[in-house]
This record gives structure tokens, sequence and C-alpha cells, in this order.
């Protein structure tokens, strides 16, 4: 049998993520990297996807120029809470946020639940294991949560390997939280 790997990619920061704000089409910060800066990170054979917004592309752009976009990596549809900020959704409609953040079957208005957000990863993730080989994916910090609990479910602790040397951040802010530190575009240059 042969392997299927996946890595998933975070997209770089946004100015929507620095100000707490739902997202839209909005492009990375400005950050001074060249078109296949990150290429020899996952050199070929590998597929390269991203989802379609235009910041997966762009990040993608720095891993390699063949990047294919595949639907099933777009970001969670937010509904009318696109481009607003947190703290004004919290304000104006803060028993519709404390629903859809307690309650994976929620779905903000006129968005998609976290439910469904993982049942789309989930057929994705179903396709990717039929095609051996290595896949690049560049998406969202939601679709790489969904693409987690997937693998995680039910046999949890028998379906996490940690190698030699690896590293897992933990953090506690009233309740514990798994954090995948990323790659500082800055430090690259």
């Amino acid at each position: 049998m042969q392997t299927t790997r996946l890595t998933l990619i975070c997209h770089a920061r946004t100015v929507a993520q620095k100000l707490a704000r739902f997202p839209t089409n909005e492009p990375v910060e400005n950050i001074a990297l060249a078109p296949d800066a990150l290429a020899a990170r996952y050199p070929r054979p590998r597929r390269l996807l991203c989802g379609p917004e235009l910041r997966t592309r762009q990040t993608a752009a720095w891993f390699g120029a063949d990047a294919d976009v595949e639907d099933a990596l777009r970001d969670c549809d937010w509904g009318h809470w696109h481009g607003q900020s947190i703290k004004d959704v919290q304000r104006e409609e803060g028993e519709a946020l404390h629903a859809w953040l307690s309650d994976p079957q929620v779905v903000p208005p006129g968005g998609e639940s976290v439910t469904q957000l993982g049942a789309r990863v989930a057929a994705w993730l179903m396709q990717v294991q039929s095609a051996p080989g290595h896949v690049v994916a560049v998406t969202h910090p939601f679709v790489v949560r969904a693409a987690l609990m997937q693998v995680v479910q039910g046999a949890a602790f028998n379906a996490i390997d940690v190698e030699p040397l690896a590293s897992i951040e933990l953090q506690f802010n009233g309740r514990w939280r798994l954090r995948l530190p990323g790659i500082d575009p800055e430090g690259v240059l």
C-alpha cells in the first residue's frame, strides 16, 4: 500500500486577523517574499493545492508557481459576519455568536456551521487519501482545525504520531488550546 502524505499550511497573516475581524477575500500582509521563496521546503514530486481566496493563492505562490485551486479548501462561510469585527458581532449579536462558538451545528446568519465545514473537509480528505504521494495544501485556520478533528476523532491517542524532536505548543487561557507554530516569513528573508 502506497502512502499519502498531506501537509496543511495556514495562509500568511492578514490585516483582518490582526484586527480580529471575520475575513473577506483580503490579501496577506505586505511580506517581501519572492514567488517560490519557500519552494525548497516541499520539493517535487508533490502536488500543491490552495483555497480559492486571494490570501491562500498568495501564500501558495511562495511554495511554488504550480498551485491548483481546490474549492474544498475554501474558508468557512461566515455569512453576513464577513468583514465585521468580532467585538462588533459580540456587541450586536452576542447570543448568536455565543451559540455558534458553543455548538458546532449552529450556523452563523447566512453562513456555514463548523459541522458543515467538517463534513466538507472530511469528503475532501477521502479524495486525498485515494491518491498516493505528497499533497501540500495552503488553506485557512478553520479548515486545518476541521482536518485535525477528522484525524483525531474516536481513537485520538493512536491517531497521533510524535516524531523525535517534535514540538507542540499548548496554551492555557481559561481552557487549554493547541497552538501550531507557523513559519515566520520575516525570518526567511
